[in-house]
């Protein structure tokens, strides 16, 4: 995720970055420039309709749709940040219960061989979540001192909730903990395999593909009539324009296209690495 100053805001103006829309846009937009230069050329310089009432009524549409269009620019951006911000809510409340977990470990533990086993375990979860998420494909274990045993061809996650789960049943069954600690403790590991499930919902259940579809398609067919309507008020000034109006709005798909999945690669995605690793910091700290 890209780190910046919110207050100093001019920088950003003259601030190119990898993930910047103006890159990816620019073949796209010189093509469409070249389009509406075409246009306004013929327009001002052979078509002359510029008296004809129906020629002047396709600025009204414009008007309308740019309305419409606006509306569903909106929906689609805010429908995209929900799913960054509940990402980044779910990894928030995995770090507050590895460390809740640490903590009352931390407490009811004495021997220090299990100690040390939760103290690499807990941490690992968080670890093993952000590649599945980021579905990285990794043939060695975390930690070379500790054989988590894991088939990395199967769901990891989930066998790492199950050794953590061992693990305490174990520490149960020897007598370590009482029924009642088993139930506290069994509270919180239930809640990783829930944080789980929520951040493979987002990541598995992308924006239905029709509604994308016609929303790039609503925006391609109003730029390229953009050109017709506005040609015999703007003169040969209407290709930046246009040029301008695409990249706004095409932006703001780009931009919802790359938020809407936070557990990528992207640089405005969520840094569920960084954050697995305060974890294994946090962790070694209290246990």
């Amino acid at each position: 995720m890209i780190s910046y100053n919110t207050k100093d805001w001019f920088t950003f103006i003259f601030r190119f970055h990898k993930a910047d829309t103006f890159r990816t846009l620019f073949p796209i937009m010189l093509a469409i420039g070249a389009y509406a230069g075409i246009i306004g050329y013929l327009e001002v310089e052979y078509w002359q309709l510029a008296d004809d009432s129906y020629v002047k009524n396709i600025t009204i549409m414009h008007g309308m749709l740019g309305f419409v269009i606006s509306l569903l620019l909106v929906f689609r951006t805010n429908t995209a940040y929900d799913r960054w911000w509940e990402g980044r809510k779910m990894w928030g409340s995995l770090v507050n219960n590895s460390r809740n977990l640490a903590i009352k470990l931390s407490v009811i533990l004495m021997d220090e061989k299990d100690r040390s086993f939760f103290r690499k375990i807990i941490p690992s979860y968080a670890s093993i979540l952000n590649k599945h998420l980021k579905d990285e494909e990794t043939g060695k274990q975390l930690f070379d001192d500790v054989d988590l045993e894991i088939d990395y061809h199967k769901h990891r996650p989930n066998q790492v909730a199950k050794i953590l789960f061992q693990k305490i049943n174990d520490l149960y069954v020897s007598k370590k903990i009482t029924g009642d600690q088993l139930i506290i403790l069994n509270a919180e590991v239930l809640s990783f395999t829930e944080i789980c499930g929520a951040c493979e919902r987002i990541k598995n259940t992308p924006i239905p593909y029709s509604y994308s579809a016609f929303l790039k398609k609503f925006i391609f067919f109003y730029v390229m009539t953009l050109p017709f309507g506005y040609s015999f008020s703007l003169g040969y000034y209407v290709a930046p324009v246009v040029v301008f109006i695409f990249y706004v709005l095409a932006s703001l798909e780009l931009i919802a296209e790359e938020i809407e999945d936070p557990f990528g690669n992207d640089e405005n995605d969520l840094p569920t690495k960084k954050i697995a690793e305060n974890i294994k910091k946090h962790v070694e700290e209290l246990i």
